[in-house]
């Protein structure tokens, strides 16, 4: 539609191509895959090798430990704290099962202390919670063990990459403002000359997405988890970048950390979005409510979209905004609409979103997955009332619902972390439902 204009069909063969192209492509990949595996070489003489048949020796099981250290093992399980009741060996880990005889987290500390004096750092050690609802420890190899840690953090740590990234997503993000902000089509020589009146949007959106994953970044960081450093997504069309990312390279130690670490992130964005989206609305035009105007349409903007958006559209053009009237967005309103839009997005609660990793420390992995796929089902039937939550609903199903546990993913979050998550939660639902006719009345828009 950017590129067609909305009066313009899209083409068939753009439509129907990538259907078309895509089964193609993966059967040449899976051909490419098979033929990168070597055949068994022949066997010479088969009548020889059947003339003296020898039973099949049956593997012998993978034990992450061996049997003279079980011994050790169970010293790291004083029975005052949990008493182990039997020991489980799985090819790669080793279950512990017992009675919990204290806090969790008192319990938690002091056997991973015991374990790291037994066996260094050999062991991830995890509290997790069984299908019986009963805590159950479980090691497993830790794959940083012995590893050089200064090669390690140097990874982590790509300084240069981040800040080339962060260059052509202004470059690029920036060639969208200029679009943006002017009222005709723009050829490729003229938008690189006015390149500087694309850096209002420009701007205002990297610092929405870049404070979004600094506060990732600062938190993990907090608690010691090892992450690199965010890197941006250029891409050369609207909106001129898909995001940001960071990676944790090492396990969260426990649902506080994960809750932490998972909600700076919206919180910080939201809070960089605020501002910058009162501003730009209240520098945006009030345009009249055309007749096929669509729910997300920068030009002709319906402020009903959110209840959220229609009680800030309100507080910054006061009197100007009525019943019939849309809003022609600021670049800068438009990239703190996009704010709100990631920020709603995070919050989803399912799967690795931030808002699955919320709901999955405030209650438990398995509620969590459970809240996640209800959620999915919500978002679908919203879709159904805003068509511009198709997409969202899409995207959701195809999520993966289940979520990484923490080290100690048993131990549960304080009653102040809980307010937070649900005050966060309630922030999603005025961001994502559209505003009812009470409040559009209420506010004369």
């Amino acid at each position: 539609m950017a590129v067609y204009g909305p009066d313009q069909p899209l083409p068939i063969a753009l439509a129907i191509g990538p259907f078309v192209i895509c089964p193609v492509l993966y059967w040449l990949l899976i051909q490419w895959g098979r033929r990168g595996m070597s055949p068994a070489p022949p066997t010479a003489n088969p009548a020889a090798v059947n003339s003296n048949p020898e039973p099949t020796p049956e593997p012998t099981p993978v034990r992450p430990i061996e049997p003279a250290e079980e011994a050790q093992l169970r010293d790291c399980f004083p029975w005052s704290t949990f008493y182990i009741h039997n020991i489980e060996y799985r090819p790669q880990a080793v279950i512990c099962r017992g009675q919990l005889r204290t806090s969790p987290t008192d319990a938690y500390e002091k056997i991973r202390r015991n374990i790291e004096n037994q066996f260094g750092d050999r062991f991830l050690v995890l509290l997790q919670e069984g299908l019986n609802n009963k805590p159950f420890f479980a090691l497993v190899p830790n794959p940083q063990a012995r590893k050089d840690r200064p090669a390690e953090r140097s990874q982590l740590s790509r300084p240069f990459l981040a800040v080339g990234l962060v260059i052509a997503t202004l470059f690029t993000t920036a060639v969208v403002g200029v679009q943006l902000a002017s009222s005709n089509n723009t050829t490729p020589s003229a938008t690189i000359t006015q390149l500087h009146e694309g850096l209002p949007y420009a701007v205002a959106l990297l610092a929405i997405l870049g404070i979004h994953e600094m506060g990732h970044y600062l938190t993990a960081r907090f608690h010691k988890i090892l992450v690199t450093l965010p890197y941006f997504i250029p891409i050369p069309f609207f909106p001129g970048t898909f995001g940001a990312f960071i990676q944790m390279r090492s396990p969260v130690p426990n649902r506080k950390a994960l809750f932490d670490v998972s909600i700076a992130g919206p919180v910080a964005g939201f809070v960089a979005t605020l501002p910058l989206l009162i501003w730009g609305l209240a520098n945006s035009q009030v345009v009249p409510i055309p007749e096929k105007a669509g729910t997300l349409d920068p030009d002709a903007l319906n402020p009903g979209y959110s209840i959220l958006l229609a009680v800030l559209s309100k507080l910054a053009l006061g009197a100007q905004l009525t019943a019939d009237k849309a809003i022609d967005l600021h670049p800068v309103a438009i990239a703190g609409f996009l704010g709100l839009v990631v920020t709603a997005l995070n919050l989803m609660p399912v799967g690795q979103l931030d808002g699955g990793h919320i709901v999955h420390a405030m209650f438990g992995q398995r509620t969590g997955a459970a809240i996640g796929q209800i959620a999915r089902f919500l978002v679908l039937g919203l879709a159904l009332v805003q068509p511009g939550f198709w997409l969202w609903a899409i995207i959701l199903f195809f999520m993966p619902i289940a979520d990484e546990p923490a080290l100690n993913d048993v131990t549960e979050l304080d009653n102040k972390r809980d307010i937070i998550g649900l005050l966060v939660l309630a922030l999603l639902v005025l961001i994502i439902l559209p505003a009812p006719r009470f409040i559009t009345n209420l506010l004369q828009i």
